[in-house]
């Protein structure tokens, strides 16, 4: 198996941290790391996130991952995530997060783990 490329896998162990029904941003994950933004954390995760829970790691808007979106719902549903339902007028009928209510600023849970 091919070895992870380091940032990508800093990444990966930050997915992983997040507790279930909570979410962050690619944003936060490259705020928390110090390092890259959101789209190397997006491309890390498209590349090496399978194995982690990918629904965690979301847009900022909330909008769920496309192409990924009943899968992530199921995970969302299950894991009892803060919702919003989707508007009426909305081209499709998935709902968003509720990024208030359901995003983690890394500290609340995390035990005593240090940033990675």
């Amino acid at each position: 198996m091919e070895e992870l490329p380091d940032y990508a896998e800093r990444v990966l162990e930050v997915a992983e941290l997040i507790p279930p029904g909570r979410v962050m941003t690619y944003g936060d994950i490259a705020e928390w790391l110090e390092e890259g933004g959101p789209r190397q954390v997006g491309r890390a995760m498209a590349l090496y996130g399978g194995g982690v829970p990918w629904w965690r790691v979301v847009r900022s808007d909330g909008t769920l991952l496309p192409g990924h979106e009943l899968s992530a719902l199921a995970h969302y549903r299950s894991e009892g995530t803060p919702l919003r339902e989707a508007a009426r007028s909305a081209d499709s009928h998935v709902p968003r997060l509720d990024m208030k209510r359901a995003r983690w600023d890394g500290d609340e849970g995390a035990g005593d783990s240090a940033h990675i």
